[in-house]
C-alpha cells in the first residue's frame, strides 16, 4: 500500500483497532499505564534487533520533562534508512533492547523543566532525540529543539531536520560547495538526495550528477542535471559528460562506491561518507552483505591522497550532535536552512503519511526503494485495520512470530538510502 495523499489530520481509531491496541498492551502490563491514566502514550517499541516482526506498537508511561528538556506532544516523525539499520543491529555499540526508535519529530511543547529557557507552552517546533522519537510524547534537552517557521507544517518539519541539515552541513561546512563546482550523489531520490538536489540549486551553476532506481527517474529527472541508473557503472558516464571528473562526492552506499568515488574527484575535490547503506540487502542483518561491503573499500593510501590532491571525510549528524558537542554548529545550520525555506528556495518532498501501527509497511517501502522524498510517520493519523493487526497483535503465547530467513524468496531486498 502506498499511502501517497493519507491526511494530516487523523480520524479516531476504529473500533476494531482499539481492541488489537488493548489486545497487546494486555500481554504487557508492566508497560502499561491503566486506562483510566491520561499519562500514558502510544509508542512504538523495537522488541529486539532483527526483520520487520521486531516492531510493535503498545503504551508506556508518559515522560516527564528533567531539567533543561523540552516536553513535547509530537505531531510527526522522520522515518530514515538508519532506522533500518538499527531495527537489524547493523551499526556501531547498538543499544539495548526493547527500545523505542526514532531520531527526529515535531510537533508543539506541552511543559518545559526546571532552568530550561528560550521555549513557550505552545511553541511550534522540531528536534532532534537520541532515540525515543516515535512516540506520542518526547523529552530532549533544548540544545536539539527549535522552533520552526510559522509556514511550516509539523509533516515538513520532520521530512526537514535529519535530511536537509547533513545536506546543507556536508555540502557547504565539509566541502565548501561553491559557484561553478560539481557534485556527485548516490541515492538522488531518497530525502537526503533531494535535499542536496534543492541546495545546490540555491548555488549559481551547480553541475549535479545522481544516482537513482529507474522507476523514479521520470519523477526526479529535473532536479538533477545529469540522472543515472543506479544499477550501471556510472564512472565511465560521469566521465564522458567530465572528463576531469567531479568536485564533491556525497556517498551513502560505501563498498566498492568509494574507491569509485575517489576515482572522480577532481584535484581539491571532496569524497564524503555518510551512509553504509550496501550493507542492507535483506529484512534482517547479513553478515555476508557486511562482508562483503567492507571487503569492497579500497585501503586508502594518505600518500595518495597527498599525490593526488584529494580530500577525504565522513559525515554523521547524530555522532556529532549527540557525541561531540556540536549543537552550536547545528544549530547555525537550522538558521540558515530556516532562512532558505522562508525565501521559498527550499521545500521538504514528503513521500507519504503512515501512522504508527503502519511502521512496518513504511519501512518495508525504503527496503523496496520505492519512496520520492521522505517518509513520515503521522501520529494522529489512524491506521489501516489490516495494518494495524499486523503490527499490533502477537500470537497467542504472547510473544512474537518468528520469520526465518528463507521463508520466504521475497524477503532479500535491495538497499535503498533516505
Amino acid at each position: 500500500m502506498k499511502p501517497t495523499d493519507m491526511p494530516k489530520e487523523g480520524a479516531e481509531m476504529t473500533e476494531e483497532t482499539e481492541q488489537m491496541i488493548e489486545k497487546n498492551c494486555a500481554k504487557e502490563p508492566e508497560n502499561v499505564a491503566s486506562p483510566g491514566d491520561a499519562k500514558e502514550m502510544r509508542v512504538v517499541v523495537l522488541t529486539s534487533f532483527g526483520g520487520l516482526n521486531k516492531l510493535r506498537v503498545t503504551k508506556k508511561p508518559m515522560p516527564d520533562p528533567q531539567e533543561g528538556e523540552v516536553k513535547i506532544r509530537v505531531k510527526a516523525c522522520g522515518l530514515n534508512f538508519l532506522d533500518l539499520m538499527v531495527r537489524q543491529g547493523n551499526i556501531d555499540n547498538p543499544p539495548k533492547t526493547p527500545l523505542v526508535p526514532g531520531f527526529e519529530c515535531s510537533g508543539i511543547v506541552e511543559a518545559l523543566g526546571d532552568n530550561t529557557t528560550g521555549f513557550e507552552i505552545g511553541d511550534r517546533v522540531m528536534a532532534f532525540v537520541n532515540y525515543n522519537a516515535w512516540a506520542e510524547v518526547v523529552c530532549t534537552p533544548l540544545d536539539f529543539v527549535y522552533k520552526i517557521p510559522d509556514d511550516m507544517t509539523f509533516t515538513e518539519a520532520a521530512a526537514f531536520s535529519m535530511n536537509f541539515v547533513a545536506a546543507y552541513m556536508m555540502l557547504f561546512e565539509v566541502a565548501n560547495l561553491r559557484e561553478g563546482m560539481s557534485v556527485l550523489v548516490h541515492s538522488a531520490g531518497g530525502g537526503v538526495g533531494q535535499a542536496v538536489a534543492q541546495l545546490c540549486s540555491t548555488v549559481p551553476n551547480v553541475t549535479l550528477f545522481g544516482t537513482a532506481s529507474p522507476c523514479k527517474h521520470e519523477a526526479i529527472k529535473d532536479s538533477v542535471t545529469h540522472l543515472f541508473d543506479r544499477n550501471i557503472d556510472y564512472v565511465p558516464e560521469v566521465k564522458k559528460i567530465s572528463p576531469e571528473g567531479v568536485d564533491i562526492v556525497l556517498d551513502c552506499l560505501c563498498g566498492e562506491n568509494t574507491g569509485k568515488g575517489l576515482s572522480l574527484l577532481k584535484p581539491l575535490g571532496t569524497y564524503i561518507l555518510y551512509g553504509s547503506s550496501n550493507m542492507v540487502t535483506g529484512e534482517t542483518k547479513s553478515f555476508f552483505s557486511f562482508a562483503k561491503s567492507w571487503w569492497q573499500v579500497e585501503k586508502v593510501n594518505p600518500i595518495k591522497l597527498y599525490d593526488e590532491n584529494k580530500v577525504m571525510a565522513g559525515f554523521s549528524l547524530l555522532n556529532l550532535l549527540f557525541k561531540q558537542g556540536g549543537c552550536s554548529q547545528v544549530k547555525n545550520a537550522v538558521h540558515k536552512l530556516f532562512s532558505l525555506y522562508n525565501e521559498k528556495k527550499i521545500k521538504p518532498l514528503v513521500d507519504s503519511l503512515w501512522a504508527l501501527e503502519e511502521v512496518k509497511e513504511a519501512m518495508q517501502r525504503i527496503h523496496d526503494r520505492g519512496n520520492i522524498g521522505k517518509l513520515i510517520l503521522d501520529v494522529e493519523k489512524s491506521p489501516t485495520p489490516l495494518m494495524a493487526n499486523d503490527s499490533t497483535e502477537t500470537s497467542e503465547a504472547g510473544e512474537e512470530e518468528e520469520e526465518h530467513e528463507g521463508d520466504n524468496e521475497n524477503k532479500e531486498r535491495m538497499p535503498f538510502i533516505q
